[in-house]
């Protein structure tokens, strides 16, 4: 089966999209930045000078395993302004929420014999991997499986204590929390939907019924979509209203694939940077954001981890100071506590 991902990198298949126009009638919010729903009202060097966003990666994903319960709803309490769920598809076509097609690194399904004749070996674009893929299960069968944390040097004591999540959930703990005078957005990533639409599963469509049924916007719930396939994008825009992001790979995989991304050719809300783009190795930074910001694009960056700071920085905190900065729209991170203390910081 023919991938549209790289494993280390996420998805990606082409370089620009046409394009998108954005309906008015579709979903929560507006093709405007939300960053002014959640944001603090303060004079900063982003697109409309708001404070930037800091987005939970996968949850506090460096806390406990990703895409967890507990992991978004710390994510939340300590105050970050959106949490970010990606999405894959089950094999009876349910959202859940992992980073992977795959199961091995985020699950227990190792420890499950009575799968073991599921292991099957696919074609990527970094060679054939052999693994348990999500959409040779059920939603029942993937609900059997408990989450586990992939990241050596972090807490492994909650490995086997917290259930896979579907989108349902995920957006359930959102809304609970805004019931709760807490309210946090979603930043919604759309995982291989390029596989997934070769399976049968329209992921927009799929996406859009769910975040429909459950009332986002009459929650005021604040969402981004995005994603690293320029077609997936350009459907969701031509069905919703809800701002969309550009996801942009990083070096070495853009090298890799002999990527060539024009910010001229981006017709989205905004970018996902991939932080190398913005920060150099010297601790000086680039002039992306400036040349995004002047296209009209916002500049989400990803992603800044406290246990693995970038090249040419301390640690996390100097990374984060050097994003703000440069005038960034959002941050993707793993520990959102300490965005939140160098974003806030007088």
């Amino acid at each position: 089966m023919k991938h549209l991902v790289i494993l280390a990198a996420v998805c990606l298949a082409a370089c620009t999209m046409p394009s998108q126009g954005q309906p008015a009638d579709t979903l929560a919010g507006s093709a405007t930045s939300p960053e002014t729903t959640l944001a603090k009202e303060r004079s900063a060097p982003t697109l409309h000078g708001d404070i930037p966003i800091v987005i939970a990666h996968r949850g506090a994903s460096g806390l406990y395993p990703e895409h967890t319960a507990p992991a978004y709803k710390a994510a939340i309490e300590q105050g970050a302004d959106f949490i970010e769920p990606d999405l894959v598809v089950t094999s009876d076509g349910v959202l859940i929420a992992r980073h992977d097609n795959f199961l091995s690194t985020t699950t227990d399904i190792a420890d499950h014999p009575e799968f073991a004749d599921r292991k099957k070996v696919r074609a990527t674009p970094l060679g054939e991997k052999e693994d348990w893929w999500v959409d040779d299960f059920t939603l029942a069968e993937i609900k059997t499986l408990k989450a586990r944390q992939q990241f050596e040097g972090r807490e492994m004591k909650y490995d086997g204590l917290y259930d896979i999540l579907t989108f349902d959930e995920v957006m359930d703990i959102a809304l609970d929390a805004a019931k709760s005078g807490r309210k946090v957005g979603l930043h919604v990533e759309a995982k291989w939907p390029g596989e997934f639409a070769a399976l049968g599963f329209d992921m927009p469509d799929l996406m859009i019924a769910a975040m429909d049924k459950k009332g986002l916007k009459a929650a005021g719930i604040p969402v981004y979509v995005q994603c690293f396939e320029p077609p997936f994008l350009a459907e969701f825009a031509s069905k919703s209203d809800l701002p969309t992001i550009q996801n942009m790979v990083g070096p070495p995989y853009a090298a890799m694939l002999g990527l060539d991304y024009k910010l001229e050719d981006i017709h989205t809300t905004g970018v996902g940077a991939e932080k190398s783009m913005i920060l150099n190795a010297d601790g000086t930074t680039s002039d992306f954001v400036e040349r995004a910001h002047k296209q009209g694009l916002l500049v989400h960056v990803y992603t800044v981890r406290d246990d693995h700071p970038g090249e040419g920085f301390a640690d996390s905190r100097a990374e984060f100071r050097a994003l703000y900065d440069a005038g960034v729209d959002g941050v993707w991170t793993d520990y959102p506590a300490t965005g939140l203390l160098v974003r806030d910081a007088e």
